[in-house]
């Protein structure tokens, strides 16, 4: 089986080093942030998404911040995050059962990289999927739809895994079982609304979905 993860709220609790950037950014443009608790619903989305509401939705404006943003990523915010407890077992179940594990995230490439390099298990990833740093885009659709190509997996043979509804509605647009967890940044409603085919509360509850123990 082609088992697809997403990244942040899934693999790793990002939300520190995330927001730290979402806040350096917006006092470069002098904008006050949103409280903790709505700046933790930033994670999973695109980032120009979430920004454009802030600043009139004026591309310059969300330009520039995309890149303050970046900026901070690129020199601390990737090392700003810790691994799920239970993930690091489970990666290495699913790889003793000889399936095959991939990367599908919103976060640009050449910032999910170096995250996924230095995660203890990182080279159990065949292939990351994520948007080029001036991507304006980041569907989870599509990624999908070019990890089955890359794979030649069928959508029966394929599950893809994560946190929010983006990863869900991704799955289903290309046919693929969507499993939703819930130690990362969305709401079992958020997930089921989105058309989870099932959703687990622990990664000892996603190992028993993905019938590996």
């Amino acid at each position: 089986m082609l088992c697809l993860f997403d990244l942040d709220g899934t693999l790793i609790d990002s939300e520190h080093g995330i927001i730290a950037c979402v806040k350096h950014a917006l006092a470069k443009l002098d904008v006050p942030a949103p409280s903790q608790e709505e700046l933790r619903g930033w994670i999973g989305p695109p980032l120009r998404h979430s920004f454009a509401p802030l600043l009139d939705n004026d591309p310059q404006r969300i330009d520039a911040a995309v890149q303050h943003y970046h900026e901070r990523f690129h020199t601390d915010g990737w090392r700003e995050h810790a691994i799920y407890p239970g993930i690091e077992t489970l990666i290495q179940q699913l790889l003793d059962s000889g399936h095959q594990l991939a990367v599908v995230t919103s976060k640009p490439q050449r910032h999910a990289a170096p995250i996924i390099a230095h995660l203890p298990f990182g080279d159990a990833f065949l292939r990351l999927y994520g948007p080029g740093a001036d991507s304006a885009h980041s569907e989870k659709a599509s990624m999908i739809a070019a990890a089955l190509a890359d794979f030649e997996a069928s959508p029966e043979q394929t599950v893809m895994i994560g946190d929010r509804r983006f990863d869900i509605e991704g799955a289903v647009a290309n046919d693929v079982r969507g499993i939703g967890v819930l130690w990362g940044f969305g709401s079992r409603a958020e997930l089921e609304e989105a058309g989870a085919s099932a959703i687990a509360a622990t990664p000892d509850e996603l190992a028993q979905l993905l019938a590996i123990t």
